[in-house]
């Protein structure tokens, strides 16, 4: 999961909008006519859970169960997710008491988030944290290029250009991916198209902290990382459709593994075809390579320690792994070294992992970079840190400029047989960094030389966001998915008022979502949320077992109230991360409470937030806390777990994630056997029965689900966002046109 630093409910400049758009019926029909003419002139398009700041205590996480390991990582919108505060490497302590200080980009979202287990939670100040956000719409180009409008477009005051032209496209060449099936996204602001070439400029602001698959911790830098260059045992299959993208396809693996009846080892067999950069083969030793270099914690730090957690490799007293890494050197590094290798065996094309307690969904958990192989003869160790050795369809040009960026163009050893998720067609991708999000959003809008092959890797700024979706000529350009991020509340069980389950329904019933998501930015930046559990994720649902809805419903607070013999007005005091976005958010809140016979009293924290409120101190001094949260892979084991086993949390040290101090040992149990359960289906509508419990017991309050809003210029094709992977562009199939 990721926790992004709720610094503010909502990301100052938040990117996670609301509304994918899709072109009208007449629109389909003139650029289909366009189409017909631009084919008959002979005229065609040329044949894709921030922690940055620091980890806190990889081996301390390493020391915990499962569950917690997969809570600890980062959200990507706009916040620190607390999966960075916590050391989204993977390292939450049980204590939560470190946590990184950054989110997934630190700026895409200025918000906070968090993040789920797999990308172990996030906390983000108010953004798309753990979080995504949308897409651009695309621009109508006429083949024919001699023939582009201009229209003089508004943008916070400032008058921009943006050549607005539809174009038809012509279908050429295009080799078919191996599984037409697996990876065949439309656009979801158009028409597909099967072309290759051509160059894509990513702009973002970055900065990018790594590209080391084993130490990579935001989110958006995994999501790019894995359609670019990073090949992983499994993946997400790139889809349109926001409630299909949770669809795991083997990557490098043939398939999505095998269990053994106890979950307790799970086997993947190596994909043929698959070819380094210098065109040897990828194999099942350069898997288990890879995942060694996660126990390597003083070489290769930062990132997710999942591995850490979940192997079957003795521990030391102190909780650490027995296993230094594949860097050490000595009789005592021979023997662990041993005691790795049974744990990660490979034979032949085979690679099985045998796990210290059952896991159902480690077949999702091996979709991250961490879990991916590395060449052991290109790796340079801690100095490799922007080291980019390639197993997908593109290498990096060179080498990559912190601050800067760089050029990414065709692997020449790779192919579409060998890959079921990726199509790569452009010809390179040249990735900037270290660009303003409102100048990238300004330039892309404005659909100039470089503009119009554009796409922008942070959400618009809310001030742009309302006019792109105004302006039919962008939002046709732009995408606007959710992010997995959602913020919520949790009441403090040790605070005398919310003690009383009957008072912390009262509060559920008194919130007012709606007016919460119009102050951090209206339909674009987020949608009212009713449960933790992101829209897009299996376990989603509709319960609302408060009957409240997202408009909240005074009176029916104030019938709680009255049952609860409270005299109002009932004070309480609200803690949560100040920003000029938030403090708005938190008074929308706050109006809706005094309605419902409430009188909150707030207490904003602008500095390190999340470790203010992991301080076992403040629970005698607060009733009710802020925080955000996403989840690390496609599964709402990655959210409530992390959030809610106080098994995994609690201690005397402090709350851990866990900070209102749920404590219900029954549920404790009934959440670890659901770990064990090998359907996933079966799996995932068991979470969705747990956190309807949770809700009717007002364990929390969800509040908003971040959205994210990106724009590309009108020679880009494809676009699209990937809403588990946290709502980032998808490159998996992304194109351009000439």
């Amino acid at each position: 999961m990721v926790e992004r630093d709720p610094g503010s409910v909502t990301p100052e400049p938040s990117s996670e909008p609301t509304l994918e758009t899709r072109a009208s019926r007449a629109n389909r029909a003139s650029r289909a006519s366009r189409r017909r003419r631009a084919a008959s002139d002979g005229r065609g398009a040329r044949s894709t859970t921030e922690g940055r700041a620091g980890r806190a205590s990889n081996e301390a996480r390493a020391a915990k169960p499962v569950s917690e390991a997969r809570a600890a990582r980062p959200a990507s919108d706009g916040g620190e997710t607390r999966a960075s505060r916590s050391g989204r490497s993977g390292g939450a302590t049980r204590a939560g008491a470190t946590r990184a200080s950054t989110t997934r980009r630190a700026t895409r979202d200025q918000g906070t988030s968090r993040v789920g287990r797999r990308g172990a939670a996030h906390d983000r100040d108010g953004g798309t944290g753990g979080t995504q956000v949308g897409r651009t719409s695309r621009r109508d180009v006429r083949h024919g290029g001699r023939r582009r409008h201009r229209l003089l477009m508004m943008v916070l005051g400032t008058l921009l250009v943006a050549s607005l032209a539809v174009a038809g496209v012509v279908y050429f060449g295009g080799t078919a991916p191996a599984d037409p099936e697996k990876a065949t996204p439309t656009s979801v602001v158009g028409d597909r198209v099967d072309v290759d070439g051509g160059t894509l400029h990513a702009l973002a602001l970055g900065p990018v902290v790594t590209w080391d698959p084993q130490r990579i911790a935001s989110r958006d830098d995994m999501a790019f990382a894995g359609r670019v260059f990073a090949r992983t045992l499994t993946a997400y299959a790139p889809s349109t459709d926001p409630d299909a993208q949770a669809r795991l396809v083997g990557d490098l693996a043939t398939d999505t593994g095998r269990p053994s009846k106890d979950m307790r080892s799970w086997s993947f067999t190596i994909r043929d075809g698959v070819r380094w950069q210098d065109g040897t083969p990828v194999t099942c030793a350069d898997v288990a390579y890879g995942v060694s270099r996660t126990f390597a914690t003083d070489v290769v730090a930062g990132g997710p320690t999942d591995a850490l957690a979940v192997l079957a490799i003795p521990r030391q007293m102190d909780g650490r792994s027995t296993y230094p890494g594949p860097y050490a050197t000595g009789p005592a590094a021979k023997k662990a070294q041993a005691a790795f290798d049974k744990a990660v065996s490979c034979r032949g094309s085979t690679i099985t992992f045998l796990l210290s307690s059952p896991l159902s969904d480690f077949n999702e958990l091996v979709s991250q970079p961490a879990f991916g192989p590395v060449k052991k003869s290109a790796d340079r160790g801690k100095d490799g840190g922007y080291d980019i050795f390639s197993a997908g369809p593109y290498m990096l040009r060179g080498t990559w400029v912190a601050g800067e960026g760089g050029t990414f163009v065709r692997n020449p050893h790779w192919n579409r047989a060998s890959d079921p998720v990726r199509r790569a067609h452009p010809d390179e991708i040249r990735y900037q960094e270290g660009l303003d999000t409102q100048a990238v959003a300004q330039q892309v809008m404005a659909d100039g030389d470089s503009g119009r092959l554009s796409v922008s890797l942070g959400s618009a700024p809310p001030a742009i966001q309302q006019h792109i979706t105004a302006v039919q000529g962008l939002r046709e350009r732009s995408v606007n998915p959710r992010t997995g991020v959602v913020d919520y509340l949790v009441p403090n069980t040790k605070s005398p008022v919310f003690k009383n389950e009957t008072v912390r329904r009262a509060l559920a019933a008194a919130t007012n979502r709606d007016a919460y998501v119009t102050a951090i930015g209206g339909a674009t930046a987020a949608d009212p949320a009713l449960s933790l559990i992101p829209g897009s994720l299996p376990a989603a649902h509709d319960a609302d077992p408060i009957g409240a809805g997202t408009k909240g419903d005074p009176g029916r607070a104030k019938a709680l109230l009255a049952e609860a013999r409270l005299k109002e007005p009932v004070s309480f005091t609200i803690a949560y991360r100040s920003t000029p976005t938030s403090d708005k958010a938190i008074a929308a809140l706050v109006a809706g409470w005094r309605l419902a016979g409430f009188e909150p009293k707030t207490r904003p924290i602008t500095d390190d937030y999340f470790t203010a409120i992991s301080d076992p101190r403040i629970a005698a001094q607060v009733d009710v806390f802020w925080s955000n949260w996403a989840p690390a892979w496609a599964s709402a084991s990655t959210v409530l777990p992390p959030l809610f086993d106080s098994s995994i949390n609690i201690t005397s040290a402090g709350p851990g994630r866990d900070y209102g101090y749920w404590t219900d040992p029954k549920l404790d149990a009934q959440m670890a056997k659901i770990q064990a359960t090998p359907d996933r289906a079966a799996r995932e509508k068991a979470w969705s029965e747990v956190d309807a419990s949770l809700l009717e017991r007002g364990a929390y309050i969800a509040l908003a689900e971040r959205r994210a809003l990106y724009v590309a210029g009108s020679d880009v094709r494809n676009l699209s966002a990937n809403t588990v992977n946290g709502g980032v562009v998808e490159f998996a199939d992304i194109a351009v046109v000439l």
